[in-house]
C-alpha cells in the first residue's frame, strides 16, 4: 500500500500512530526511533532489558510527555501483560543485531527471536497494531551459518525463525505484520565495542591508538546513516507490506577509505595497522533496495563521508558544532 501523507524533514503531516511500542528501544537504532517518534507527537513505550542496550541512550527522553521506559525482557513470561497499550505500532527491535554476537548470548538471542517475537506479535494482535520486525541480512552459507550448530549459528537461526514466525502469523491470522532487513547502520550513539567498522575505527582514532584494518583495506562495506535508516523503517511501518524490505546504504567505500576518513576527521596521529584478514568472514549480502525505493519512496540522503563527519562530531562532544550537510532527501509520505 502506498504512503499518502507527507512526513519527514521539513514535513508538517503527523504519522498515522498515536502510541507506539519499541522493544530493544535502548539500543542504537531503537533509541533513535524512540526520539523520532516522540518528536513527531507519538507516545512511545520503550522496553529493554539492558543486556546490550544502554539506559543512557534514552536518558535524554526521560521526563518528556508521552515517553515511558520499562526495563523488562520481552521474552519473559508476563512482560506482554505489563504492556497495556493500546498501541497502533509495535516495532520489535529486541532481536539479534549481529551475526558475530558472542556465543555466551546464544540462548538470549534465540529466546528473543522466538519467545520475544511471539510476545510482541501478541501485543500487536491484541491492539490491532501494525507490527514490524527488525531482522538482519540473510545468512551466507559460505560462512558456515547454514549449520545449526556452527560457531555463529544462533544468530542465523534466530533470524530465519523470527522471519518465518512473522510470515506465518500474518498468513494464519491476517495480521498487519512486516519485516525490515537492516544492513550496516552507523551514526551518533553507535557502539564502538563490537569490533566492526566504522565504530571501532572511531574509538581507536579518538584514543590515539593504531586503527586496525583487516587485510589490505580493499574490502568494501555498505553504510547507511542512522537518520536515513530510521526514515526507511518508519516508511515501511506506515505501509502494509509483509514482504521483507531491505534498508541499507547504496555506497560501498572500502575499509581503508573509511579508516582514513575517520583519522582525518578526528585529527589523530593514529597510524593504519594492516593485519591478516584471512579469518574475516566472507563478504555479506548487499542490500537490494529497489522495493524500498519504488514502493515506499525511500532514498538514503546522507553520503558516507558526511555521515562519518556527523558521527565523529557527536562522539567528540556537544561543544563541537554539527556540520552542515546538504542531502538529497525528499519529503516522505506516510500511509
Amino acid at each position: 500500500m502506498m504512503p499518502t501523507a507527507a512526513f519527514g524533514p521539513g514535513g508538517d503531516a503527523r504519522p498515522p500512530w498515536a502510541r507506539a511500542l519499541v522493544t530493544g528501544g535502548a539500543g542504537f537504532l531503537g533509541s533513535h526511533l524512540c526520539t523520532r517518534l516522540l518528536d513527531a507527537g507519538v507516545e512511545t513505550d520503550c522496553v529493554d532489558d539492558l543486556s546490550t542496550g544502554r539506559a543512557e541512550k534514552v536518558a535524554h527522553l526521560a521526563g518528556r510527555p508521552g515517553f515511558r521506559f520499562l526495563e523488562r525482557d520481552i521474552a519473559e513470561p508476563g512482560c506482554s501483560e505489563a504492556l497495556t497499550g493500546p498501541y497502533d505500532l509495535v516495532l520489535h527491535f529486541a532481536g539479534p543485531a549481529s551475526p558475530t554476537a558472542p556465543s555466551d548470548r546464544a540462548v538470549r538471542i534465540l529466546d528473543a527471536a522466538s519467545l520475544g517475537t511471539r510476545a510482541a506479535l501478541s501485543v500487536a494482535g491484541r491492539d490491532g497494531a501494525r507490527f514490524l520486525l527488525a531482522s538482519s541480512p540473510p545468512a551466507d552459507p559460505r560462512a558456515g551459518d547454514a549449520d545449526p550448530v556452527g560457531a555463529h549459528s544462533a544468530c542465523a537461526e534466530a533470524v530465519r525463525f523470527s522471519e518465518a514466525l512473522v510470515a506465518a502469523h500474518a498468513g494464519a491470522h491476517g495480521s498487519n505484520a512486516g519485516i525490515v532487513r537492516l544492513f550496516t547502520g552507523y551514526g551518533p550513539g553507535m557502539r564502538t565495542d563490537g569490533g566492526n567498522a566504522p565504530g571501532v575505527f572511531i574509538e581507536q582514532a579518538l584514543a590515539g591508538r593504531p586503527v586496525v584494518v583487516a587485510g589490505d583495506g580493499s574490502r568494501t562495506h555498505t553504510l547507511c546513516y542512522v537518520d536515513d535508516m530510521v526514515d526507511g523503517v518508519l516508511l515501511v511501518a506506515a505501509g502494509r507490506s509483509v514482504r521483507p524490505v531491505d534498508i541499507g546504504g547504496d555506497e560501498e567505500p572500502t575499509v581503508g577509505e573509511i579508516a582514513r576518513r575517520v583519522i582525518d576527521l578526528v585529527g589523530s596521529d593514529s597510524p593504519l595497522a594492516f593485519v591478516d584478514g584471512r579469518d574475516e568472514p566472507p563478504r555479506g549480502a548487499r542490500p537490494v533496495t529497489g522495493f524500498a525505493r519504488e514502493i515506499f519512496g525511500w532514498l538514503p540522503g546522507v553520503g558516507w563521508r558526511d555521515g562519518l563527519e556527523r558521527t565523529v562530531v557527536a562522539f567528540r562532544g556537544p561543544d563541537d558544532p554539527l556540520p552542515t550537510v546538504v542531502s538529497g532527501r525528499t519529503a516522505q509520505r506516510w500511509e
